[in-house]
């Protein structure tokens, strides 16, 4: 065996090729393995070839139809081979001499191992070679071992060398990618579209929607904003959005707060836009969040009707929708310019219980009969003597006379005859005191009435009284004791509260 090693290195040390594969052709017993090993060490590469042929080795082989250049017959080794090393060596080869078919050609056998890809496009990349590599990706796309580790190193090498292409890469097998190492390499390389599309076609929806605030120019879409809002998880990011649209979609935000308005905090809201100084702007939101009857929706909504002069929504939205401080609003139409607006100040200080400041508006306004109204509604005798002297002062004797009709409970009669005597009202004043007098009239017939009522029940009494005494049977002590005394003239006291009830009467008729 010796013998037969010896001569085999010494053909191939001689360069005598042909006795070389004669002689190992023949029956032999040399070690050929190691003889074309130590052959290929010494990088005598064709009687490698010739021994690794002979012993069938082809992943040796391959490498040696590398190193002599024989890309082709090195490929047909490699297949014979199979073997993932093998075929990374020869692709590698391939790569390094420019032969990007035969490396295509391997490389698709490589790729198909999830654990060799990164390997495989370095070596690709650490030669500049973007173009090819992304040719491999493509081809392996149709293999039927294709894995997610192609389908996502692909878009990776779209998202570095071929941008153009990324987003329909994405769009065909967002569901066949890595997304967090997809998501990764477009945030490196500010494909922000193609972020939001993976975040949300992986139901991040919140990640999606903040993606779209942080970059607008190149992924904010108004309408998929808009749906995508309509599903968030986390409400804090509803305010960012408020945020971002008055600054780059002012005209929209009532749009998107439509969408949000069912989760929303309105006086959060509210008070962001007070911030913001945009209330005006979502007027809209305004009113369609208002049959909530939230305090603050109402006010920021009426101080835009003071602002936009609209009185008459203003009249309508106090009425129906009454949760607002009324106060801070009367004080504010108290000094607007037009009288519709201090008119609703006075009936909001009314509403509130502020009677004198309702009829000092209203005396201002000479809207005397509201002054009047109010005056009798607050059911305050100092409130209606003080407007009656005022209407005496102005010398408006028919709203003296009005006065006294509306506000005659609050009235009292010496002050009014008091009023008219000095100004010479009797005229006026004169339905006010005959009514007065008819009411003291009533009164004393009925308390004559009920006198005579009782002075006549005590009579009925003591009559039955005597009977009982006189009958020697008492109805509260039962037979009479026949040794009691018998007192006469009991009823004296009774019959002296007769005769001055007779004498009041007679007075009373009179």
């Amino acid at each position: 065996a010796h013998i037969d090693t010896s001569l085999i290195y010494a053909y191939a040390k001689a360069g005598m090729h042909s006795q070389l594969e004669e002689f190992i052709s023949a029956p032999n017993v040399g070690r050929i393995q190691d003889v074309a090993e130590r052959c290929y060490s010494e990088e005598m590469y064709v009687p490698a070839k010739i021994m690794f042929t002979s012993i069938s080795n082809f992943a040796r082989l391959a490498t040696c139809l590398v190193r002599l250049g024989e890309f082709q017959a090195a490929v047909d080794a490699a297949r014979k081979a199979n073997s993932t090393r093998t075929w990374k060596e020869v692709n590698a080869s391939c790569v390094e001499a420019t032969e990007f078919r035969l490396a295509q050609i391997c490389a698709l056998h490589v790729i198909v191992n999830p654990d060799e890809v990164d390997e495989l496009v370095s070596v690709y990349e650490t030669r500049g070679h973007f173009e090819e590599v992304i040719a491999v990706f493509e081809a392996g796309l149709g293999l039927e071992r294709a894995h997610m580790g192609v389908f996502t190193e692909l878009g990776v090498l779209y998202s570095k060398y071929k941008e153009d292409k990324l987003m329909e890469h994405v769009k065909l097998f967002w569901s066949r990618v890595n997304v967090r190492k997809m998501l990764r390499a477009c945030e490196d390389n500010a494909q922000w579209e193609e972020v939001v599309f993976l975040y949300l076609h992986h139901d991040e929806f919140d990640n999606a929607a903040l993606a779209m605030i942080a970059h607008p120019t190149e992924a904010w879409e108004h309408l998929k904003f808009k749906e995508t809002i309509s599903k968030l998880t986390n409400t804090e990011i509803f305010y960012k959005a408020l945020t971002f649209y008055l600054e780059h979609a002012p005209m929209q935000i009532n749009s998107i707060l439509e969408t949000m308005s069912a989760r929303v905090d309105h006086v959060r809201v509210i008070t962001q836009m007070k911030r913001a100084g945009h209330v005006a702007l979502v007027k809209p939101y305004l009113l369609s969040t208002q049959p909530a009857n939230i305090k603050e929706v109402n006010d920021a909504l009426y101080a835009l009707y003071v602002e936009e002069e609209d009185h008459e929504a203003l009249a309508k939205g106090v009425v129906t929708y009454d949760n607002f401080d009324q106060v801070e609003m009367a004080q504010m139409c108290e000094k607007h310019s037009l009288l519709q607006f201090r008119r609703i100040g006075a009936m909001l200080y009314k509403r509130a219980k502020k009677w004198s400041k309702s009829v000092e508006l209203s005396k201002k306004d000479k809207v005397w009969d509201e002054a009047i109204d109010t005056a009798a509604e607050s059911g305050d005798c100092a409130i209606a003597e003080e407007l009656l002297h005022f209407f005496v002062e102005q010398k408006l004797n028919a709203c003296f006379a009005a006065t006294l009709y509306t506000c005659y409970p609050l009235l009292r009669p010496d002050v009014v005859m008091e009023l008219s005597w000095r100004n010479g009202l009797n005229d006026f004043a004169m339905p006010f005191m005959i009514q007065t007098m008819r009411e003291m009239t009533s009164k004393l017939d009925g308390l004559i009435a009920k006198e005579k009522a009782a002075e006549e029940a005590a009579a009925a009494e003591k009559k039955k009284a005597e009977e009982a005494l006189a009958s020697g049977y008492s109805a509260d002590y039962g037979p009479a004791d026949p040794n009691s005394m018998v007192v006469y003239g009991g009823g004296m006291g009774m019959g002296g509260g007769m005769g001055m009830g007779g004498g009041y009467g007679g007075y009373g008729g009179y």
